[in-house]
């Protein structure tokens, strides 16, 4: 499916069931970049790959704060962009966990409705805390490293403030461990962060 302009591909989007979106800055009725705000307003988790001409940062580091999951300046290699498109699917979450509901403990994430709730309370995330969350989930007692998360949350290539994967936790850290019990969250240091089904704590109790 292709269409020309921001407003209709909006709408294709919104009625049609989509497994990837290349998505051009530059459109015509809405540009590519409200159309992205739109879909994830609207919860669509479908991956979203930004074509952009404007090698700007402040255009990149927007779309990917809006929730784009890659992003590739043009002109650019057939080579390069299929190369995305497959990492993009195989990383998205539909491709590596069929159930909806993925839990750690007692947080849970929908992952259709994009909802993140621990203990019951309900706890609302930017579209890259939930993107950091969830890939943090589905690496669940691996140490992650903070290559391997910007590359996969943030994108390929990301060029924006260095100190954005520090700040993101520092945040993810407030909204889902503060006032409960057992910290979720472990910090590696030196290499990366995990989230562990269970703690030391937990072992010694068992």
């Amino acid at each position: 499916m292709v269409e020309h302009n921001g407003r209709e591909g909006l709408e294709a989007a919104l009625q049609t069931e989509i497994d990837l979106i290349l998505l051009d800055v530059m459109l015509p009725g809405l540009n590519g970049l409200e159309v992205l705000r739109r879909l994830r307003k609207e919860n669509r988790n479908v991956p979203v790959i930004l074509l952009t001409a404007r090698n700007t940062t402040l255009d990149i580091v927007s779309g990917l704060d809006q929730g784009a999951n890659d992003y590739v300046p043009k002109p650019f290699r057939i080579e390069e962009l299929l190369a995305r498109i497959r990492a993009c699917l195989r990383n998205h979450p539909k491709a590596i966990q069929e159930n909806s509901l993925l839990k750690v403990k007692d947080l849970i994430i929908d992952t259709d409705a994009r909802e993140v709730s621990r203990n019951g309370k309900n706890i609302s995330l930017t579209p890259k805390e939930y993107d950091f969350l969830l890939y943090l989930v589905m690496n669940k007692n691996k140490v992650v490293t903070r290559d391997n998360i910007l590359r996969n949350v943030w994108g390929w290539g990301y060029e924006g403030e260095t100190n954005i994967l520090d700040v993101t936790v520092a945040h993810l850290r407030k909204k889902i461990d503060e006032g409960f019990s057992s910290p979720l969250f472990t910090t590696v240091w030196g290499v990366g962060y995990t989230i562990k089904e269970k703690t030391d704590e937990d072992h010694h109790k068992n």
